[in-house]
């Protein structure tokens, strides 16, 4: 069904087309598995994914054949495994380059979901795999909703709901893998891309309600630390969270 795109240099140039799978980051980890020295840059992408994984184990509703299911496998070993969130970064920032050429409402919500105004169309699940001192490789899995009508959310929606026109799978897929390269690319150049990400960051300046454990607050984001961590103003004074310590309603 998908292929190779035409516009990318490595990027899903080894592209793995599955009907139906559970999980295409779980697919794309016994490809790793079982041969190490895969191509970076290799896509499992399927039409159907049964048990998509989300943050917090959460999972991931796509309708079958409507939307783009797949996973990255890169390696970026040019990384300190304490340094693991710039590859976030710049996947977001991807997704976001992607949704903003399409749409003028596109921001990222830390650490995994873009939104389209106040509803979101994608997420994304970054498995790393580190020893000792090196991060040898790195699974991206990515949902994004493109031609689904209905959601079982209100706050979910789609590329083509806001478009108001569907969108042609294969030629989407290699667009968004394009910008994803791009901002790759610049992550090897070790490019700084936090000012643009804070810029693209969703709520950044606003007062909005969190919740963390049983405490429910009000606070403004203000940034993220050197790690990833989402940087909180409250009255008494700043505050970092990691992801399972926060959440905002």
């Amino acid at each position: 069904m998908y292929k190779i795109p035409a516009n990318t240099l490595f990027i899903g140039q080894q592209l793995v087309y599955m009907p139906e799978c559970h999980s295409t980051n779980a697919e794309a980890l016994k490809v790793l598995q079982h041969n190490p020295k895969v191509s970076e840059g290799t896509v499992i992408i399927t039409s159907n994914q049964t048990a998509g994984r989300g943050q917090r184990g959460n999972t991931w509703e796509s309708e079958p054949g409507k939307n783009l299911t797949f996973s990255i496998i890169l390696k970026p070993s040019f990384l300190h495994p304490k340094e693991q969130f710039r590859l976030n970064m710049a996947v977001s920032l991807g997704l976001y380059d992607y949704l903003s050429d399409q749409l003028n409402d596109a921001k990222i919500k830390w650490p995994n979901d873009m939104m389209l105004g106040n509803q979101k169309t994608c997420g994304m699940l970054i498995e790393n795999q580190i020893t000792g001192q090196q991060l040898l490789s790195s699974v991206v899995g990515i949902g994004m909703n493109i031609n689904q009508q209905n959601f079982a959310l209100p706050s979910a929606t789609s590329v083509a709901v806001k478009k108001g026109h569907d969108f042609d799978l294969n030629e989407t897929l290699g667009e968004l893998l394009h910008w994803i390269e791009a901002r790759y690319l610049q992550l090897r150049a070790h490019v700084d891309m936090k000012p643009e990400y804070l810029d693209a960051l969703y709520g950044r300046g606003e007062r909005r309600k969190f919740k963390s454990g049983d405490e429910i607050f009000e606070g403004v984001i203000t940034g993220i630390d050197s790690v990833g961590l989402l940087e909180v103003e409250l009255k008494s004074g700043k505050r970092y969270f990691d992801l399972k310590q926060i959440q905002m309603i």
